[in-house]
């Protein structure tokens, strides 16, 4: 099942498919690719909406 998961390596930048990279550098699971690269524009959107309610 993983193999079949994208996720965002923060290391490289790039989406990968599989748990390829070390866990430190990796955000996911992502259903789909493009998901996976939008993996820091959604952390940050996040962060941003966290950061108004404080």
């Amino acid at each position: 099942m993983s193999e079949e998961q994208w996720y965002y390596d923060v290391a490289t930048g790039q989406a990968v498919q599989g748990k390829v990279t070390n866990w430190e550098n990796r955000m996911g699971p992502y259903a789909t690719r493009g998901e996976a690269e939008a993996a820091l524009a959604k952390a940050k959107a996040r962060n941003e909406a966290w950061d108004a309610q404080d």
